[in-house]
């Protein structure tokens, strides 16, 4: 042996050394090393400083399971990840890796005055002691206790990695590559069903890996799924959720153990969408609670073995094992075989197989029955432990240098539990076990509970020297949890699992529980004096291990993090000189200056040439949802405020969508195309979120009706033409509609051709003149928009965007949901009873119309103001008040939501929520605003031809 790299042992290329620093310090390592195995190998034991106490902390386990080494790796500039695990960090020439939380080394660490003082911290300790004053949580005591605990710091700099994602179907997922994973697999390989088999590993194996009597077998379980050309095998991937109907999510690590990653993708997120599931997780092993568990040196058994046959390291020259269990025996055979010297076993129990005995004394290995652990020597190493009889008496030392622990096994159910499938007790475990499913998923293997590890004991009960106020035996190592932490939630009255979860913080956060839970609840039930199976499980929560933002939001970053969405149309606009305006994620144009035209120039020319003769408007972005089938009807008469069961083919009707509060989230307007069949047109912003209620509605509450919901938004390209001359220019071209008022009256849709081209044409208006929209598929709008503006001619056509539209819209006192209303605002509030179906027995939010908040005096409304100096125009969002010299803080009644100037009226016109509006008409009120108050009179909100004559002609 070489240090503690034992000659012959492990699968890592000792051929290609590879050099890399931790802490700044040079090491080497082969290529194979994880960082952990690289680090242990050289004498490394220090690895992290613990979350709160800021002990010392070395390798606990060999995969993700191991809450203790947490480390950042620096890939270069701007590629800066904290909190892996160094048990899944491969090296790789130039690797440059550190340990957190620890000021200002890893060895002399301050901040460890915290375990001196860890009997000021109890679980719930900052809950207790900072409430008062409330004023120094944010200023002081919340950034203090930041700086003194936590784990990794986060990135500063802009990630330059890319990152993509992949949807992917199959027959059979198998997510866990050990025994039970390939023998899944190659039961599939070579048939007719499509096969993904993913490991998070960067070799296909689990625990075969760490057994050479599987070596043979291994190697030709993976020549033939290699070869099979019906499975595709990830690596280093990790399942982190499963979703509803067999939906998993994945991530896979493509450059991340490369010193030269290249110009592909970083990670890739994996959509799997399975027709069935397999779960090979395997089984995690499970610690031991006793004084002393966290010195760096403890660690599980099944990792040490992994350490030796996967890695070709020792974990120490004369290592200790503390048992529950046979298979913590058996790996402590296994090392002996491998060349390390077995210092002691301490079991637990007072009575194990005599196999096990006889097999132990042929090897040399001294055995203490019925003892346990109850401290351990060291700081930064094991130096040795103490052990004693389990009833506390024959104390006695023994010289080591590491310690295994056996606590048994506990099958890994995160996945399982995220797919909603139920668990039973296993008493004969000690763990949990899948139950009954609630997909089409299986557990194969140790995950499913079928282990042949041997058998063992639950310890219920926690071995303490006299003085157990003053240790610190962990329960979750991650977040710095102790047997007393769980011990006080009792005390303090919490019972459920979920509450000692929450209050002690065992179990949270990115570790989920892995080597934590089963213990904290059996110490929990101790307590309590209740069987185990009556306190419960905690809920395991995707991710199963963390992932990177990066992976999450995939291609989503920079120029794409939104991606900005345009019509069909906005070509058009851009070449004549349009700005441009983001709404909702569309480029929409804001303006069409001409000559120089500031914006308020070019408003007024647009909202002119609206009034006087003919403006065309490109209204693509506004949501399209069609609504199908026998009862789309009665689906729209539960949905919206107002009746739809009687409205004919062929007319349109407004409609105002609540949400269950009572409260505004939507309007717009829906022609009925036949029978069976309604166009329905949303708000631009809103187009997804009403889709998405009516769905929910749609599946959830009337599943018995009969109707199809498709979102057509971007099937259509819309165009309005509005103004007194629209008429004109629309006859102008080729139509088979009859569009004479008689035939075609306001708030009606026909069907037919424009232009040579399929339309339904709307005549409806947003501006309150003469008003068509012209729904033509997306494909021929920049045709027909050209058509219509080459018509539009004679009529000096302008071309007008989203500014004039507001102008328009105000003056005749149509609102905007989402700028006149606030999501407090009911129909009442915003002067739309009318829209309300008198009538109608129920509707979304109709129970909430009467509640008494919705009907109490004194709530605001929507109004309209006139300023006092007709040229000013009120900041939109101004605070409104009705007496300005009273004291600051004043009370403010409201503020502004929509203002402008208005050119058909020569003034300012504005909306406002104001207390009370409706009741205070003509009522002066007042606007404070930068360098003066500005007075307004309350009136209604149709400033513009308010019979709505212009409308009907």
């Amino acid at each position: 042996m070489s240090g503690y790299r034992v000659t012959g042992a492990g699968r890592v290329d000792r051929a290609r050394t590879v050099a890399f620093t931790f802490d700044g310090q040079t090491y080497q390592g082969y290529e194979g090393d994880t960082l952990a195995s690289a680090l242990l190998a050289s004498g490394v034991t220090l690895f992290g400083r613990s979350f709160k106490y800021h002990r010392p902390r070395g390798v606990m386990a060999a995969g993700v399971e191991d809450a203790n080494a947490l480390v950042s790796v620096t890939r270069g500039p701007g590629r800066f990840t904290p909190n892996l695990r160094a048990t899944a960090v491969e090296i790789y020439e130039g690797l440059e890796a550190s340990s957190q939380n620890r000021w200002p080394s890893l060895k002399t660490d301050m901040l460890a005055v915290n375990d001196r003082l860890g009997m000021f911290f109890p679980a719930g300790f900052y809950n207790k002691t900072f409430m008062w004053p409330r004023s120094f949580w944010e200023k002081l005591y919340e950034p203090t206790i930041r700086k003194m605990a936590g784990l990794g710091n986060s990135p500063t700099e802009i990630d330059p990695d890319h990152y993509t994602a992949a949807y992917v179907h199959c027959d059979l997922l198998v997510v866990g590559a050990g025994r039970a994973g390939l023998e899944a697999a190659l039961a599939e390989a070579g048939s007719d069903k499509r096969v993904i088999l993913i490991d998070e590993q960067n070799e296909l194996g689990g625990w075969a890996l760490s057994d050479p009597d599987q070596a043979q077998w291994l190697a030709q379980s993976v020549a033939t799924l290699t070869a099979a050309a019906n499975v595709r095998i990830l690596t280093r991937c990790t399942a982190f959720g499963f979703y509803h109907d067999n939906f998993v999510g994945a991530v896979e690590r493509l450059t991340d153990h490369l010193a030269q990653p290249g110009s592909g993708a970083r990670e890739k997120l994996w959509r799997i969408r399975a027709g069935e599931v397999v779960l090979a997780q395997g089984a995690i092993e499970r610690p031991l609670v006793f004084e002393g568990n966290d010195t760096p040196g403890v660690m599980l058994a099944s990792a040490a073995r992994t350490w030796l046959y996967r890695y070709g390291v020792a974990i120490g020259r004369r290592p200790a094992l503390m048992a529950s269990h046979d298979s913590g025996w058996q790996d402590a055979f296994a090392m002996a075989a491998g060349g390390v010297t077995i210092s002691a076993i301490v079991d637990v129990r007072d009575t194990v197989d005599d196999a096990l005995l006889r097999q132990a004394a042929d090897l040399g290995i001294a055995v203490h029955l019925g003892s346990s652990v109850i401290g351990v020597s060291g700081r930064h190493k094991v130096t040795g432990v103490e052990i004693a009889a389990n009833s506390g008496t024959g104390r006695k030392r023994i010289a080591c240098d590491a310690l295994m622990m056996a606590g048994g096994w506990t099958p890994t159910l995160h996945l399982w539990s995220h797919s909603k499938g139920t668990i039973a007790w296993d008493e004969s475990l000690g763990a949990y076990v899948p139950d009954k499913a609630n997909e089409n998923v299986r557990c194969a293997g140790a995950c499913s509970g079928q282990m042949d590890l041997g058998t063992g004991v639950v310890v219920p009960a926690l071995p303490t020297p006299k003085d157990a106020s003053r240790i610190k035996a962990f329960v979750d190592f991650q977040n710095d949890v102790t047997a007393k932490d769980i011990g006080l939630a009792v005390r303090e009255g919490f019972k459920s699992i979920e509450h000692v979860k929450r209050y002690t913080t065992n179990g949270m956060a990115t570790d989920q529980g892995k080597t934590s839970n089963i213990n904290g609840l059996q110490l929990a039930a101790t307590a309590l004096g209740r069987p185990v199976v009556d306190v419960g499980l905690t809920t395991f929560r995707p991710p199963y291990t963390p992932q990177t933002f990066g992976a999450l939001a995939g291609h989503a970053k920079d120029a794409l993090f939104q991606a900005t969405r345009k019509t069909g149309i906005d070509g058009w606009a851009q070449d004549n000189g349009a700005v441009f305006e983001p709404v909702s994620q569309w480029r929409r144009a804001w303006y069409f200056p001409q000559d120089g035209e500031d914006m308020h120039a070019a408003v007024n020319r647009e909202c002119r040439a609206v009034r006087e003769s003919v403006g065309i408007f490109d209204a693509s972005t506004l949501g399209k949802i069609e609504v199908v089938g026998p009862d789309a009807a009665e689906f729209l008469n539960r949905m919206y405020t107002n009746p739809w069961k009687m409205l004919e083919p062929g007319r349109c009707r407004y409609g105002l969508l609540l949400r269950e509060d009572g409260f505004i989230t939507d309007d717009g307007v829906a022609g009925r195309i036949s029978p069976n069949r309604f166009h329905v047109t949303t708000t631009t912003g809103g187009a997804a979120r009403v889709l998405a209620m009516m769905e929910d509605y749609l599946q959830t509450e009337w599943p018995d009706l009969d109707v199809w919901l498709t979102s057509t938004t971007e099937q259509w390209s819309v165009i309005a033409l509005q103004g007194p001359r629209a008429r004109d220019v629309l006859s102008a071209l080729d139509t088979d509609i009859d569009l004479s008022p008689e035939a075609f009256p306001h708030m009606s849709v026909r069907l037919g051709q424009i232009c040579g081209v399929p339309v339904r044409l709307f005549r409806v208006s947003f501006t309150g003149e003469l008003g068509f929209e012209i729904n033509v598929p997306a494909e021929y709008g920049p045709a027909v928009w050209k058509q219509i503006v080459a018509a539009g001619q004679p009529y000096g056509i302008t071309p007008y965007g989203t500014e004039t539209m507001h102008v328009l819209r105000a003056e005749k006192g149509y609102i905007i949901v989402g700028q006149d209303t606030d999501g407090t605002v009911t129909p009442m509030d915003a002067g739309l009873n009318w829209a309300i179906g008198k009538k109608k027995k129920d509707f979304v939010g109709k129970r909430s119309l009467a509640r008494p908040d919705i009907v109490a005096p004194g709530r605001k409304h929507l109004v309209g103001l006139l300023t006092e100096d007709p040229s000013l125009v009120l900041e939109e969002g101004a605070q409104i008040v009705a007496d300005p010299a009273q004291p600051v803080p004043m009370t403010m009644l409201g503020h502004v939501t929509s203002s402008y100037w208005s050119e058909a009226l020569g003034r300012s016109i504005a909306f406002a929520l104001v207390a009370g509006g409706q009741e205070r008409m003509d009522e002066t009120l007042h606007i404070p605003m930068p360098g003066a108050v500005h007075k307004a009179q309350v009136s209604g909100m149709v400033f513009f031809d308010p019979e709505g004559a212009r409308i009907n002609v």
